[in-house]
């Protein structure tokens, strides 16, 4: 792992742990063990770090979705070979129970990045621009699949997900989801976004 990776992974932590308010270079040397001013010394300014947090986020999410090479092992995403969907919503209900659990410390981050976006057109432009790479994968699925308007679909489909990851970790909604229960909350999501019916038919 390189020092920039180290360091914009202690961002994360801090974010998840602390709010933005709580992200400073010398809170980030805290989290990762370094000398003080080795955050600063790679990036200098806040909107550096933030923008370093931002692409360390979508690096970590694009790699538990590439086929064959999500961590934990077997989260990736099938690899598009025109297969029906259920191997998929079985592979995205496996990384959104990751994202839930081991993953929990970068969706909270993640809040934290969205909200400071708000007031941030810089900040909004890096997290739009990272997300645009996750859509783009689920798209391709999709498309190998035979989902007419894969683009359009795959951006339903995220923000769709993006939902109930937000109501479980942070949302008011008050049951939590099993394995079971994801899957199935993931099948029937993908049967309304793409016009698929369980039988794989369109």
């Amino acid at each position: 792992m390189s020092r920039r990776a180290e360091i914009a992974d202690a961002a994360i932590s801090t974010l998840a742990r602390d709010g933005m308010r709580g992200l400073t270079h010398r809170a980030v040397d805290r989290a990762a063990g370094l000398p003080e001013g080795s955050a600063s010394y790679y990036f200098r300014t806040r909107q550096a770090l933030l923008q370093a947090t931002v692409e360390r986020l979508a690096e970590l999410d694009s790699t538990d979705m590439a086929p064959g090479t999500g961590m934990p092992p077997g989260t990736g995403l099938p690899a598009p070979s025109g297969q029906d969907l259920d191997a998929f919503a079985a592979a995205a209900a496996r990384i959104v129970e990751s994202w839930l659990t081991s993953g929990r410390e970068r969706q909270l981050a993640r809040y934290e990045l969205a909200l400071e976006a708000t007031r941030r057109p810089e900040l909004r432009q890096a997290l739009v621009a990272s997300g645009a790479t996750i859509r783009a994968m689920v798209a391709s699925q999709f498309a190998a699949a035979g989902v007419r308007q894969p683009g359009q679909r795959a951006a339903d489909f995220v923000a769709f997900l993006d939902g109930l990851l937000f109501d479980q970790i942070a949302g008011a909604g008050a049951r939590e989801l099993t394995s079971a229960d994801l899957r199935a909350a993931i099948r029937a999501l993908l049967a309304s976004v793409t016009g698929c019916r369980d039988d794989g038919a369109t």
